[in-house]
């Protein structure tokens, strides 16, 4: 099984934050988790606020621990939404359905991790994420 690397996790970090000046968003919060929802990177640009680190990780968090982006979680929540209350609940709070965080996965789709971000919109932070996965060879799901 393939694990994603501290160098992988760090090169994603650059590259969102890159994609993220390079489009003038606001100051962003960068969250990298490998498969097992463990923290192995994290940036916070100058000028972010204190939540982005909690807010980018519970959406990175949601997205490797169910198999799914973010966004995908969020319309899920929708259609259930007595079921994520709970799940939340159970995460202790280390779980926000919430568009912003991809799943990052190797060329034979298997999932090393995934990316969080938060500072932007749900979109920008999803753009942001995308832009340093494929930046650092890896994959993720279509937009």
């Amino acid at each position: 099984m393939t694990q994603l690397s501290l160098n992988q996790a760090n090169h994603i970090l650059q590259e969102a934050c890159k994609a993220a000046r390079s489009a003038h968003y606001k100051p962003m919060g960068v969250v990298v988790l490998d498969a097992s929802g463990q923290l192995v990177a994290y940036a916070r640009e100058d000028g972010a606020s204190m939540f982005r680190f909690d807010i980018a990780r519970g959406k990175a968090w949601g997205a490797v621990g169910m198999g799914a982006s973010s966004r995908v979680l969020a319309q899920r929540a929708k259609d259930n939404p007595n079921f994520f209350v709970s799940l939340a609940a159970t995460a202790e709070g280390k779980f926000l359905p919430q568009p912003g965080a991809v799943l990052i996965k190797d060329g034979q789709g298997q999932i090393l991790g995934a990316v969080g971000a938060s500072g932007g919109t749900g979109d920008e932070d999803e753009l942001i994420c995308a832009a340093g996965v494929h930046a650092a060879g890896l994959f993720t799901d279509p937009l």
